[in-house]
């Protein structure tokens, strides 16, 4: 098949599955594409990327990627404005998260490059509180919240395929020692394209449950068998070149870690066994704790999951060729960090063996926005967990699906970063994190004016 049918297919099947989406989620107004344009890129390669137009270096960044994403953030801002009331309490109910945002922006004062580290606040950290808001101001913030990451899916996965095989030139890359293929996709990197993998067969993993519970309903005769299409290309990716399911050693933990605890917890439900108030949070809390301090051991000290994966300890050489080096970076200023986006830049990647990060999201944190930083983002962390328990209450799936996001979330950042700045699978939580509030709340207060006007 040549490049010119096969990138027809490729756009038809991908027109074809968002028409689909379409059905699914008739009421999604037109402004639910702001923040799908947003996470599409942010989740893939940069506007700039895409559209061949490279930046000078990491410090100064690209101009076409700051034109782009400043004028999704202003018809965001815009959208925000004329629907006040639909997304405020997705304000009100996230304190810990805004803390954090805000601690975030002041952290760049004391940044040695303020101007660079506010760019990238504005970039991540303004941008996915926006475009989240945006979501949640939809009629039915839930249903909004699946059509976004239903077109993550329908889009990334396909059009990864296209370019691996038919784009090999942007879809393939090779390792700089010893030049081994590495699948990128639509990412930049093969961990990036894994992080889509991953949470793609989580969330269709999930949509597969809801149906099988009678808790939602196909649109058409096919969408099972589409979905299943899906999924088995998704496996094809994830497995990369070699053809394995360990390509990527973290995010196949992190899929193994949420999978299971989506299935125990719903076994648990189907035997009424209830956990405890705190059980989950526990688990959190744990889990932060370890990730924060495996860097600083070395590697992992109580099990060692990556020797089960076929892995070495030291995490493909992080303890030895990162780690040990910016770490006494992090302690120079342990408390208040370097600013948001103020350690990486061009110098100090080359000093760290060419890393762009800490690829450990707790060191990240800390490098950036200190301990103190940390101490507020493990708080929205476990907050967000202790919201997730309590929307299993009301509505199991939902609550369910919350804390997995959550889990994997702190999994996949003892070895890859995604909480100190807001990316990843970090950035999705924070979008689970705001609609479902926003849907919960403004469900409550539809409730309780029904209920007064009917007493009235």
């Amino acid at each position: 098949m040549t490049r010119i049918i096969a990138s027809g297919i490729t756009v038809l099947f991908i027109l074809f599955l968002l028409r689909l989406d379409r059905k699914q989620n008739p009421a999604a107004s037109l402004a639910l594409w702001v923040p799908t344009l947003w996470i599409l890129f942010f989740l893939s390669r940069s506007p700039g990327i895409w559209f061949g137009s490279s930046g000078l270096s990491m410090d100064e960044g690209n101009p076409f990627d700051r034109v782009f994403l400043g004028a999704l953030l202003l018809i965001g801002l815009l959208i925000l404005f004329k629907r006040y009331a639909s997304w405020v309490n997705g304000i009100k109910d996230n304190p810990w998260l805004m803390l954090l945002i805000g601690y975030m922006l002041i952290s760049v004062l004391w940044s040695d490059i303020p101007f660079v580290s506010f760019k990238r606040w504005n970039r991540s950290a303004a941008n996915v509180i926006v475009m989240a808001l945006v979501v949640a101001a939809e009629v039915d913030p839930r249903q909004a919240l699946m059509s976004i990451f239903r077109r993550v899916i329908y889009v990334h996965i396909p059009l990864s395929f296209l370019l691996i095989r038919y784009y090999p030139s942007l879809g393939v890359q090779f390792r700089q020692w010893t030049g081994d293929r590495m699948w990128v996709g639509v990412s930049t990197q093969k961990n990036g394209l894994a992080l889509i993998c991953l949470f793609a067969i989580f969330f269709l993993l999930w949509t597969f449950i809801r149906r099988w519970r009678k808790r939602d309903i196909s649109v058409t005769w096919y969408q099972a068998y589409i979905e299943v299409l899906l999924v088995i290309l998704t496996i094809w990716l994830f497995m990369g070149p070699n053809h394995t399911l360990t390509y990527s050693a973290t995010s196949l933990g992190t899929l193994a870690v949420g999978s299971t605890a989506l299935i125990c917890l719903l076994w648990l439900k189907g035997k009424n066994i209830t956990l405890g108030a705190n059980a989950l949070t526990v688990i959190i809390s744990l889990l932060i704790i370890y990730g924060t301090t495996t860097p600083f051991t070395g590697g992992f000290t109580i099990i060692n999951p990556s020797e089960l994966l076929g892995r070495d300890p030291t995490l493909t050489n992080r303890s030895d060729n990162i780690w040990a080096v910016i770490i006494p970076h992090a302690m120079q200023n342990p408390l208040l960090g370097h600013g948001f986006g103020g350690f990486w830049t061009d110098e100090m990647i080359g000093a760290a063996h060419g890393a762009s990060d800490a690829h450990n999201g707790y060191l990240d944190t800390i490098l950036n926005i200190g301990f103190t930083g940390l101490m507020f983002s493990s708080i929205f962390l476990i907050s967000s967990s202790r919201k997730a328990q309590m929307e299993m209450m009301q509505d199991f799936d939902w609550g369910i699906f919350w804390f997995c996001i959550v889990l994997m979330t702190v999994v996949h950042n003892i070895s890859e970063s995604s909480i100190g700045k807001l990316t990843g699978l970090m950035s999705i939580l924070i979008f689970v994190n705001i609609c479902l509030s926003t849907a919960k709340t403004n469900h409550e207060e539809s409730s309780k004016e029904i209920e007064g006007n009917q007493k009235s």
